[in-house]
C-alpha cells in the first residue's frame, strides 16, 4: 500500500497536488486530523485501496502537532509512505489570497493576512522537514501538476482519456471537439445500396473503404498527427482531448475512422469512442454517410 501525505501552507498548491494524484487513481481525503490518519489507513486498507493520498494541514488545529508522531506510526503500518510539503514566499501567498478573496484559515478579527500567515509558518515549521519540499513560489499550477507526476513518477497519460467522436456534418461541428478532421474527400459507400443500411463498424463497409488506398492514407495522416501533437496535449494537463472525425451523415466514414484510431491508441493511452450521429439516424431512419 501507498500513502501520500500533503501538507504546506494555505495557498501553496496543495488542492492542484490532491487533484492531480486524484486523477491518478487514488483515493483522496482532504482536511483529516493527523491523530485519525492510522485509523483511515487500516480501514482503507481493509477495503482493497492500494493508493491513498492525504492532506493534513493547520484546519486540523491542534493536531498537526501529531503529525511527526503519525508519521513513524504510518511506516510501521505502510510500506511505502511519503510526504511532500508546499510552501512559498509571502508576497506569492498574499497575492494568491488576494486573487481569490479567499480568507485564511488563521484569519480572525484584527489579524491582518501577513499575520496569518506568519503564525501558520510557525505552527507548520516542526513538520515542514518531514518530507519532500517544494517552493512553489511563482509557479503556475500546469507546473505544479508537472512537478507532482515527476516526483511521484505517475504514468504520463494518466489522467488523460483520448475520445474518438463520429459525427456527420450536416448536423454541425460537435462543440466539444478540440480536434477535427474531415474525411468527406473519400468514396462515399451510402452510394452502394447493400451498404446504405450499414454502418462503418459492419464488415462489409471496412473491406469497402479498406480496398481504397486514400482511406489508408488518411487514416495514417490522422494517426501521426494526433501520436504528435498528444504529448503537448498532456502536458497541459488535460483530462480529455476529443478528436472529432466528420463525414456528411456520420454513419459509414466517420464511424470506421473513429474505431480505427480508437484501436490504433488502444494500448498507449486510455481511450473512448463515440457515434454522435447513431442516435439521430434511428430517429430519422436515413443518413447519408
Amino acid at each position: 500500500m501507498q500513502i501520500v501525505l500533503i501538507s504546506g501552507l494555505s495557498g501553496s498548491g496543495k488542492s492542484v497536488a490532491l487533484n492531480v494524484l486524484e486523477d491518478a487513481g487514488y483515493y483522496v481525503v482532504d482536511n483529516l486530523p493527523a491523530t485519525l490518519l492510522p485509523q483511515l489507513v487500516s480501514n482503507l486498507r481493509g477495503s482493497g485501496y492500494q493508493r491513498v493520498a492525504v492532506a493534513v494541514d493547520v484546519r486540523s488545529g491542534t493536531s498537526i502537532a501529531a503529525l511527526p508522531g503519525e508519521v513513524e506510526r504510518l511506516r510501521e503500518m505502510v510500506e511505502d509512505v511519503r510526504f511532500i510539503f508546499l510552501d512559498a514566499r509571502d508576497d506569492t501567498l498574499i497575492a494568491r489570497f488576494s486573487e481569490t478573496r479567499r480568507r485564511h484559515p488563521l484569519g480572525e478579527e484584527n489579524v491582518t493576512l501577513a499575520e496569518a500567515i506568519a503564525r501558520e509558518r510557525e505552527a507548520l515549521d516542526p513538520i515542514a522537514q518531514l518530507g519532500y519540499r517544494m517552493d512553489t513560489s511563482d509557479t503556475q499550477a500546469n507546473t505544479l501538476r508537472a512537478w507532482i507526476k515527476d516526483f511521484m513518477q505517475l504514468e504520463a497519460t494518466a489522467g488523460l482519456t483520448l475520445l474518438f467522436q463520429s459525427f456527420g456534418f450536416k448536423y454541425g461541428i460537435p462543440v466539444d471537439a478540440d480536434l477535427v478532421f474531415d474525411v468527406r474527400c473519400l468514396p462515399n459507400p451510402h452510394y452502394d445500396p447493400k451498404l446504405r443500411p450499414l454502418t462503418g463498424k459492419d464488415q462489409a463497409v471496412i473491406d469497402f473503404l479498406e480496398r481504397i488506398p486514400e482511406v489508408g492514407r488518411m487514416a495514417e495522416d490522422i494517426r501521426r498527427f494526433v501520436a504528435n501533437w498528444l504529448p503537448a496535449y498532456i502536458r497541459d494537463n488535460r483530462s480529455y482531448l476529443t478528436v472529432a472525425i466528420g463525414c456528411t451523415g456520420g454513419q459509414h466514414r466517420s464511424v470506421y475512422f473513429a474505431e480505427w484510431l480508437a484501436e490504433a491508441f488502444g494500448s498507449s493511452v486510455r481511450v473512448m469512442v463515440r457515434h454522435r450521429a447513431s442516435a439521430r439516424r434511428a430517429q430519422d431512419g436515413q443518413g447519408h454517410a
